[in-house]
Order: C-alpha cells, then sequence, then structure tokens
C-alpha cells in the first residue's frame, strides 16, 4: 500500500428538481502516505462531494474509492480510527474551557484523559486549556477542533476548507498546525482554495475540475511543468517595446504599462530592445506558482456556483 487515500472511477450524481446533476465525474487520485496533501479545483469542482464518499456521509454511484487500502464504505469501520476530519464547522460548549470539551469528547470515543493535554499542545493551545471556548478567537476555535480530531491518535486527517473564514492570524495558526502535523509523518489532506496558503504547506496536490483529476504529483513537479519562463518587463514605451520584441521573436502580454514576456534568459530582452534605444526600468522574473498553474489547468472548468459549499471563488490570496 503506498497511498492513504486512492480513488478509481469514481462518480457521484445528484438528483436536482427533476434532474441530474453531475458532482464526481470519473475521478481517479491518490493521496500518498505521510506529508500534506493539497486537494484543489474550482468552486462545483467536487471537492466537498469527495470528501464525504470518502468518509462514509454519501454513496458513489460507480468506481472505488480506499482509506489505507480498505474499500469504502464497506470497510470504513476498520479503519475509521485512524482518520480524523472537520467538514462542518465543529460544536463545543460555550461556557466550558477548552479542556472540559475535549475531556468530554475524550470521554464519549474512549480515549484515554491524558490526551487532552497532548493535543492541546500538539495544537499550541497549551496555555489556553483553562480559558473558555466562547472567548476563542476564530484560529483558535479552529485549532481547537483540529485537537479534537487527534484525540484518536489518527493516521489521516482530512480537512475542508479549515482556514475558511479566518483572519491572517488565524489562518498562520491552522497553516503552522497543519505543517507540523505533516511534519510527524502523519497524512492530512487538505481542500482549500486559498492557492497560496497551499502552496505553502503542501508537498503534493490534486487538481480537480468539473469533478475529474486535471493534474497530480509534488507541487515542484507541478510548477516545473508550467509554460516558458515569463518575465515582467517595465519601460517607457511600451508599445514599441512590444513591436520590437514580438519582431525578435518573443511571445509577450500586456499587464497595463507593462509586458509580460517569454524567455529563459532576460538579459537577451534588454539587448534586444538597447539595440533599439529603449531601456528598461524593470526587470523582473516571475516565480511559478501553483497559482498560474491552477488557472492554467482549470481555464476551461469555469468558476460557477459552488454547489458543494458558499464559499466565494478561487482565491489566490493568503496570509503571509
Amino acid at each position: 500500500m503506498d497511498a492513504a487515500v486512492r480513488t478509481v472511477n469514481l462518480r457521484k450524481t445528484y438528483l436536482s428538481r427533476g434532474s441530474r446533476r453531475v458532482a464526481v465525474t470519473g475521478l481517479s487520485m491518490a493521496v500518498p502516505l505521510g506529508g500534506v496533501h493539497g486537494f484543489l479545483g474550482p468552486n462545483g469542482s467536487g471537492k466537498t462531494t469527495t470528501i464525504r464518499m470518502l468518509l462514509g456521509l454519501v454513496r458513489a454511484d460507480s468506481g472505488t474509492a480506499e482509506v489505507f487500502g480498505e474499500p469504502v464504505p464497506r470497510r470504513l469501520p476498520h479503519v475509521i480510527d485512524r482518520v480524523g476530519a472537520i467538514v462542518e464547522s465543529p460544536k463545543f460548549f460555550p461556557a466550558f474551557t477548552a479542556r472540559q470539551n475535549l475531556g468530554l469528547l475524550a470521554g464519549a470515543i474512549g480515549s484515554p484523559r491524558h490526551r487532552v493535554d497532548e493535543v492541546l499542545e500538539a495544537t499550541h493551545l497549551g496555555d489556553r486549556g483553562r480559558d473558555r471556548y466562547a472567548g476563542f478567537s476564530l484560529g483558535m476555535k479552529q485549532r481547537l477542533a483540529i485537537a479534537a480530531t487527534l484525540l484518536k491518535e489518527p493516521d489521516l486527517l482530512i480537512f475542508d476548507e479549515p482556514t475558511n473564514g479566518l483572519d491572517p492570524a488565524g489562518i498562520r495558526e491552522v497553516r503552522d498546525t497543519m505543517r507540523s502535523l505533516g511534519a510527524q509523518g502523519k497524512t492530512v489532506l487538505v481542500s482549500s482554495h486559498i492557492l497560496a496558503e497551499v502552496e505553502q504547506v503542501a508537498d503534493t496536490v490534486s487538481i480537480i475540475g468539473n469533478g475529474t483529476l486535471l493534474a497530480e504529483g509534488h507541487v515542484r513537479d507541478i510548477l516545473g511543468g508550467q509554460a516558458q519562463a515569463r518575465v515582467r518587463v517595465g519601460v517607457a514605451s511600451p508599445e514599441r517595446a512590444a513591436q520590437i520584441l514580438q519582431a525578435d521573436g518573443f511571445t509577450l502580454t500586456r499587464e497595463g504599462q507593462q509586458l509580460l514576456v517569454g524567455a529563459e534568459d532576460p538579459s537577451a530582452i534588454t539587448r534586444s530592445l538597447a539595440g533599439h534605444g529603449l531601456y528598461v526600468s524593470e526587470l523582473v522574473p516571475v516565480r511559478p506558482d501553483l497559482e498560474s498553474a491552477f488557472l492554467a489547468l482549470t481555464a476551461d472548468q469555469g468558476l460557477g456556483s459552488d454547489s458543494d459549499r458558499t464559499a466565494g471563488g478561487v482565491r489566490a490570496g493568503g496570509a503571509a
């Protein structure tokens, strides 16, 4: 077994007002053991539906899904203790402290009491265990939810949009927690549309569109597979510069008063323009990023309404 999660030709349709809506279409993907795996796709691409099928919350129409080599949902009870997940907003008692909330949950699932302090430390809430949940920030509440999933010491953690609605500080807190869990050897499957955040924490990614796989692999390989390197060029006469560069065989696009030029060697751009008496004021290589790869892969997929959740569209930005 070389994957924590594997799906093959997974398909799910829903009946809506007398018509069928396809949520997931022939999805085949693999989440490797250990580390953080980003699960990306435009709104309505089937991310949440896929996660619900993995957790046995909805049943696939066809295809197969496995968690730790066991078919889901038939054999899910055999591996469920190895899985922790946050799909909906978790519910805690507002007047109870973090430790009291986790203590109640630990008792309900048969987890030893000493795990409460351990998971609080693991999520950097050790010094806030005696504080009431009602006074927690959104980021702290989300980290407490992660702490709850850790009570039974799972090997696989599934988080559906874990930073949705958080402020920059909260996003950073959750990001650091996910990175720490991945470094401990746990497998973290995180669904997100905040591309900059995923790029900072994910070792591998699966990108889907319209319920089918578009790309999968190590982040560095996804980025390395992008088109020719580009350079952002600032020059006093962008129109004339564009004519010169195109005549010299460069491909380019216009971005306001700047040019985005395809070139492996930025010095070739300066030589071309200087030969015609034009000198650049800005010459900045554009680093390939997950946003560019994502948008290129999903260009024809559309960014329609998200039937899986009510969050907004794909977001490139995140917290520092």
